[in-house]
């Protein structure tokens, strides 16, 4: 009756784009049911600080994405800051309702969420606020455009605290442009370093790894800038190696988010 989830990836080179293909159908996580976590002792004796899930563990079935809101509301009971990742896969919503339905169930979650990642094609499709002046084959990114974006989340979901968004200049498959965008309700919009034509050996993980890295700095008591630094260093690592599991040292990261090089160690 169950299984384990699979995802293909064919890295793309040059001209041809990456192709990802989800095999997800039966897999044992989309069996979950609303009642069989026990939040309460996760949340509230535990203490966990920061609970982070995303779209597609919200679309594997239709109790998936019960659980999200059930572990949010809970989350949020106890103050653990709630982080979602919008990670739009149309192959994962196409069979149960289309990008209407992954609206609909983004829209709902939304409201427990303090914290939501992003990039344009996911808040577009999922949540159905677009960038203004973005170009669809994302040759040239707008930065302006992008705040606007971001404050209009906060407008239409103003429990959000902060909207981060990873920028990415497609080049080809191999050369990206990769940079981010932190916005605060508290006050505050923070812009990345750009890095400049960065070689990709697999993008699978990079969005993951920026946002993992991002919240890292957060909880490590960093000041947003430099949390949004670490997730640009994690991220861009992440893409040098296969797969979508970062295998880079927390003092790597550090490293490069200072502005450091490819200088061999030894």
């Amino acid at each position: 009756d169950v299984r384990n989830g699979l995802n293909f990836t064919e890295r793309g080179f040059g001209v041809r784009g990456a192709l990802g293909v989800s095999d997800r159908g039966h897999t044992a996580i989309s069996q979950i049911k609303p009642g069989e976590i026990n939040w309460e002792y996760i949340f509230g004796e535990c203490g966990v600080r920061w609970f982070h899930t995303g779209g597609i563990f919200a679309s594997l079935s239709e109790t998936t994405a019960e659980v999200a809101i059930e572990g949010m509301a809970i989350a949020k009971k106890h103050g653990t800051i709630v982080s979602y990742d919008l990670n739009y896969r149309p192959s994962l919503w196409k069979s149960i309702g289309g990008e209407s339905k992954a609206q609909e169930v983004n829209r709902k979650l939304m409201s427990h969420v303090d914290f939501v990642f992003g990039n344009e094609e996911d808040f577009d499709a999922a949540l159905r606020i677009k960038v203004k002046s973005g170009a669809n084959n994302y040759q040239k990114l707008d930065t302006e455009s992008y705040l606007e974006m971001m404050q209009s989340v906060s407008v239409e979901f103003p429990n959000i605290r902060a909207v981060a968004t990873s920028l990415r200049t497609v080049k080809s498959a191999s050369i990206n442009d990769w940079n981010a965008l932190l916005w605060l309700q508290s006050g505050g919009t923070f812009i990345g370093n750009k890095m400049e034509t960065l070689k990709i050996f697999d993008r699978v993980g990079g969005g993951d790894s920026f946002a993992s890295g991002l919240i890292y700095g957060f909880l490590a008591g960093q000041t947003p800038q430099d949390s949004l630094q670490m997730g640009i260093a994690h991220g861009a690592l992440a893409m040098t190696t296969p797969g979508d599991t970062s295998m880079v040292s927390l003092a790597e990261v550090q490293k490069l988010a200072v502005g450091g090089n490819a200088r061999v160690e030894r």
